[in-house]
């Protein structure tokens, strides 16, 4: 495997501790990663910076690829999500989240495997919101032709590689006939114009969470617009035992930045008690985006033994708080390195 220099974002309150976990875990199975450390949240605001520092950005920016723990965006007038100012900054337009059934964690549903895509730059949370007279404010939903058709062709895109056979756009343009509607015909053009051998399906989104929750394995891939994106994603991660066990990424063109999806947790911080997986989740993805812009086979590999790793963990009884067990941050990544290195 050659080396490979990733920016780390090691976030707010439980981000250290998760990170701390996830670098010990990748250096165990043998991952050649040179770690360039920057800071964003409550972390950089702390060392006197913006919540997103200009030299995050341009590390990000240089090396292409960055590993996030999770960031807190202060309450309040005048702070943007940590989250959102990064997206449009690096135009990271593709929501990436795999979800799928884990070994010994017990929920209501068996053999789920949903890949979540949500365009990331616009919608409801393009930010644009007016008082327009007392007592009555609007916010505006933004739809782009361009970024319409770019998230879709990534979404057929993604399916084609990875051999997923069926995209389901979860939309609502039966009200929202313009914008959701833009988004429905960008879609279905790249599905027949580009992707015709892949199943293409069409759900509203109400009628398509009923379905999810009575049967999500008639779902493969959801392509969804930002809000709904959002939205289901979360649901989704509730299927297969929450946001501890469901990795996230964010790409676009030219950068990607890995994550792990749920929050800072504050109330737990510093007590050893987080859960590491879903960054280390993320860091797999992380290694397997390498593989895939690089070549870089070794990537891939090593990529598959950790995850191996932390499926048989789970499947001989690894559990964190969260999941109903008592092992804390350390425990957990060592029972993954021990059958790392099994």
């Amino acid at each position: 495997m050659a080396r490979h220099s990733i920016v780390l974002v090691p976030g707010d309150g439980i981000g250290p501790e998760v990170a701390a976990a996830t670098q010990k875990i990748l250096d165990a199975a043998g991952a050649r990663i040179d770690w360039i450390e920057r800071h964003a949240g409550l972390a950089a605001l702390d060392r006197g910076k913006d919540l997103i520092p200009e030299e995050t950005l341009a590390a990000i920016r240089e090396h292409g690829i960055a590993l996030k723990g999770p960031c807190t965006t202060p309450v309040g007038e005048g702070f943007q999500s940590v989250n959102v100012q990064l997206r449009k900054a690096l135009d990271l337009y593709a929501a990436v989240r795999p979800v799928r059934s884990m070994p010994g964690v017990k929920t209501r549903y068996d053999d789920v495997d949903i890949v979540v895509i949500r365009e990331n730059t616009e919608g409801l949370y393009s930010g644009i919101e007016n008082e327009i007279t007392k007592g009555v404010v609007t916010s505006l939903k933004v739809a782009t032709e361009l970024a319409c058709t770019r998230i879709s062709r990534w979404a057929f895109r993604y399916a084609k590689e990875r051999g997923r056979k069926k995209v389901t756009v979860l939309h609502k343009a039966n009200i929202m006939k313009m914008s959701d509607g833009l988004f429905l015909r960008c879609a279905r053009k790249v599905h027949t114009e580009e992707h015709p051998e892949i199943e293409y399906q069409e759900v509203i989104i109400d009628a398509g969470f009923m379905k999810l929750v009575q049967d999500p394995t008639k779902f493969d891939m959801l392509l969804c617009e930002n809000l709904y994106g959002d939205v289901v994603s979360d649901l989704c991660a509730g299927l297969v035992g929450g946001l501890g066990v469901v990795p996230g990424a964010n790409i676009g063109d030219d950068y990607a930045v890995f994550e792990a999806v749920h929050g800072s947790a504050p109330d737990i911080a510093g007590q050893g008690l987080a859960n590491p997986l879903a960054l280390l989740m993320s860091a797999v993805m992380m290694l397997n985006h390498l593989a895939d812009r690089h070549g870089d086979a070794e990537c891939r590999e090593v990529g598959g033994r950790i995850r191996r790793a932390y499926d048989a963990a789970l499947a001989d009884g690894m559990k964190s708080r969260d999941l109903g067990g008592e092992l804390g941050t350390e425990a957990i990544a060592q029972a993954i390195i021990d059958h790392v290195e099994a």
